[in-house]
């Protein structure tokens, strides 16, 4: 690598919307084989947007791709709306996958393997990444649920339950017992040290056409609210989905900050979450880093 500028494709794809402008953007750089490290960290600040991305030659030989996922703040090994927009653009591009019906995508936490439709809706035509496996999973030790209720800045009585759901950025997710009590939140952002907290509450019947409401909360990263979160909806549908969400559901995720995600997660027949959303190419031209 040099750091000699480099003229390249870019590609800002909206994710999980449903609608124009009311999902999460990505920027994704293409061939970005020849930057450095602090190029893409420079750029990612320099966005601002929760997370840009990097697209190089694969060091894997089912991989179509790798991705360098970036927040303002540093490095992610996966992140979920990177994913969908990353392989968006990839193919918009003229990518063509090794595996008929499948785009592999090399990052962080390993091979993430996508494809168009949920199962058994083969032709809904959204991509869906399947879920990676959970890092770090179970129930949540006493003294850091009291650190994620002072963050949440609500009484720990009001927690339902909570686990870590960490498949990569290092989610802990509380259930509140409604979408209502999740749209109240007002965090204490500078009580969250390291914690990268994710909260979710179940609407009831005909309230609305999702079933949960979501947030997603990583001051850490430079990003105090994530408006729609991949990572964060797949490691919830390990938890959730089954137990105590159906199998199948739809969440809604942004409406705080004046968005209207919907991210689609479905447990299949053996066990695998996937998480499928909309996604539309908003910006196309070329950058020089």
């Amino acid at each position: 690598m040099c750091d000699m500028p480099h003229t390249l494709g870019l590609r800002q794809v909206d994710v999980f919307a449903s609608g124009p402008l009311t999902g999460n953007p990505v920027a994704v750089v293409h061939d970005a084989d020849d930057l450095t490290d602090d190029r893409m960290a420079a750029f990612a600040r320099w966005t601002n947007l929760s997370e840009t991305t990097f697209l190089l030659a694969p060091t894997h030989a089912r991989a179509d791709y790798r991705v360098r996922i970036w927040t303002p703040g540093g490095e992610l090994p996966f992140a979920g709306h990177p994913t969908l927009g990353t392989a968006h653009a990839w193919l918009e591009a003229g990518g063509v996958p090794r595996t008929e019906g499948a785009v592999v995508q090399e990052c962080g936490v390993g091979n993430v393997t996508l494809r168009r439709g949920a199962p058994g809706r083969p032709d809904d035509g959204r991509l869906a990444f399947a879920g990676p496996p959970l890092l770090r999973s179970g129930s949540v030790a006493p003294e850091d649920l009291a650190h994620l209720a002072r963050a949440l800045r609500v009484p720990v009585s009001d927690v339902v339950d909570a686990a870590w759901v960490d498949n990569g950025p290092g989610w802990v997710a509380a259930l509140l017992p409604d979408a209502a009590a999740v749209l109240a939140v007002e965090p204490d952002l500078a009580a969250f040290g390291d914690l990268k907290i994710g909260v979710v509450g179940p609407y009831e019947p005909g309230e609305s056409d999702a079933a949960v409401e979501v947030r997603a909360f990583v001051p850490g990263l430079g990003v105090a609210e994530d408006p729609v979160t991949g990572s964060l909806n797949a490691g919830i549908g390990e938890w959730l989905a089954g137990p105590v969400l159906p199998e199948s559901y739809v969440a809604s995720q942004g409406t705080v900050l004046g968005r209207r995600g919907r991210v689609h997660v479905r447990r299949d027949t053996d066990g695998v979450v996937w998480v499928g959303g909309d996604t539309v190419t908003t910006i196309s031209g070329s950058v020089t880093l």
